[in-house]
Formats: structure tokens, sequence, C-alpha cells
């Protein structure tokens, strides 16, 4: 186990390092982190994932997930629980646990850390991987769906800003 002293300034300077990286949102709980576990949400920003919405898929740009570090961090890796719609083999729905795949944190060694983390469920949400599901009626469905249909999200579509003129209307 690090010492509590170490363990705290190596997930300030994580948890900086992530705000440096990221768009996402990361809000602590406790910021003095001064009881463990910790939880940290994270809302995932420009990310695209799959969902089921009106009998079809579609692609959500924004998740929300809660990753709890304990006191074995970085020996132990952070738990992950999904708290937003999804449609995916390799990630539960909040009703069904929220777990995501754990070959995702398998590689996890003392030299990992959030950034490279985050990066792999990116990764993970945009690109389902149908050969190795939960076993849950939701992510076997979504297993069933992407071995017959490949997904390919759209490009986020972003409105170019207005210039105003100096009388508040377009110039």
């Amino acid at each position: 186990m690090f010492p509590k002293d170490l363990l705290v300034k190596r997930l300030r300077n994580e948890l900086k390092e992530c705000r440096r990286t990221f768009r996402h949102k990361f809000i602590i709980k406790d910021k003095s982190f001064k009881k463990f576990p910790i939880e940290i949400m994270v809302n995932l920003v420009d990310c695209p994932g799959p969902i089921w919405k009106d009998g079809k898929i579609s692609t959500k740009y924004e998740h929300k997930l809660k990753i709890v570090i304990t006191e074995e961090y970085p020996f132990q890796t952070p738990i992950v629980r999904w708290k937003s719609n999804i449609f995916h083999p390799n990630i539960m729905p909040p009703e069904d646990g929220g777990y995501v795949c754990t070959k995702l944190i398998e590689g996890w060694t003392f030299r990992s850390n959030l950034v490279a983390f985050i990066k792999g469920i990116e990764i993970l949400l945009a690109n389902p991987n149908p050969d190795s599901p939960f076993e849950t009626d939701t992510c076997t469905r979504a297993a069933e769906y992407f071995n017959k249909n490949s997904y390919s999200p759209s490009e986020i579509k972003r409105k170019k800003p207005v210039i105003l003129g100096e009388n508040g209307k377009n110039k």
C-alpha cells in the first residue's frame, strides 16, 4: 500500500492531468481526499457511444460514469460504474449494474494512470466488441446487433460561432 500522503499527491496530479487532457468534467465528492474510497463522477464529453432509441441504434456523445479509487490504488484498478443510457455489449446499463468490461483493466499496472484508463474507456465506448459481451439481456442483445451491423458513429456537428456587430445583430 502507498503511504496516504503520496497516494493523495499522485491522485491530485493525475486528476490535474485529466483536466488538461480532456474536455470531460470531473466532480470529486471529497476534494480533501481525507476519506477513502474516493468517488469521482465523470461526464464524458464528445465521446460517441451507442444507445438504443426509438427502436434503432443512435449515438450519444455525453456519458456519465463513476470511478471509485480505493486506498489500494495504484496497485488496485479503479472501480467503474456506468451511470447513463448505453446499448453496448461490453458496458452494462446502470439498471444491470453499470459494470465496464474488465479487459480494459486487465493490463493495469502500478505505472498505469487515470488518463490512460479514461482513454481506454473512450476507445471501448466507440468500438463495441460483440465477441466478448456481458451475460445480461441488454449486453447480449447489443452483441447480436453488433455481430450483424457495424457501428460507425457520425461526427459531431458543431455550429459555427456567430459574430455579432456592435448593435447585437449578425455581421
